[in-house]
C-alpha cells in the first residue's frame, strides 16, 4: 500500500502542479487511494519532497533528484536560486534566511544531502539553523554558499 501510494504521489507531482497537501490528498482520492493528512505528511518527509517555484507563480511539490554522495552542488544551486536570501555564521552554526515559508524545504533538502560536517538542521518559517561539526566545517560550507548567493 505504501509503495503504491508513494509511486502515485510521484506520478501526480510530475504530471501536474500540486501546491498543497490537501490538493495532493484529493488527487490521490480521485485515483482510488484514500489517506490521512498525517500519512501524507510522513510520505512527503520520507520521499524528501520539497517545493519549488511554479512557472505560473506559487509553489509546487517536486522530488529532488538523487545525486551521488558528496555531489551536492547542483541541488544547492537549485535551493539557493529558489529560496535562500542570505547566510551568516555564528561559530559552528550557519544561519540561512529564506523567503517566507521555505526554510523547512531548504532544511529538508540539505538534510538529504551528504554534506561534510553537517550535523543537523532546524527550520522556522524563514530562518534555518545548520549545526556544523566545528567552526572549520561551518566556514567551508559558508564559503561554498557564498559562491551560490553572488
Amino acid at each position: 500500500m505504501k509503495n503504491e501510494r508513494q509511486t502515485m504521489i510521484l506520478e501526480l507531482i510530475n504530471s501536474q502542479s500540486i501546491e498543497t497537501q490537501n490538493q495532493l490528498m484529493h488527487a490521490l482520492e480521485e485515483r482510488g487511494i484514500r489517506t490521512t493528512q498525517a500519512t501524507l505528511s510522513r510520505d512527503i518527509r520520507d520521499m524528501r519532497l520539497t517545493k519549488e517555484a511554479a512557472p505560473g507563480g506559487g509553489y509546487r511539490y517536486v522530488a529532488l533528484s538523487p545525486l551521488h554522495s558528496g555531489d551536492h552542488s547542483l541541488r544547492l544551486q537549485k535551493i539557493f536560486r529558489e529560496c535562500v536570501i542570505s547566510c551568516d555564521t555564528a561559530q559552528n552554526i550557519l544561519v540561512l534566511r529564506t523567503l517566507p515559508g521555505l526554510a523547512p524545504a531548504a532544511c529538508s533538502a540539505l538534510d538529504g544531502m551528504d554534506i561534510e560536517g553537517l550535523v543537523g538542521t532546524i527550520a522556522g518559517d524563514d530562518t534555518a539553523f545548520l549545526a556544523m561539526r566545528d567552526q572549520n566545517a561551518a566556514r567551508a560550507f559558508y564559503d561554498e554558499i557564498g559562491t551560490l548567493l553572488t
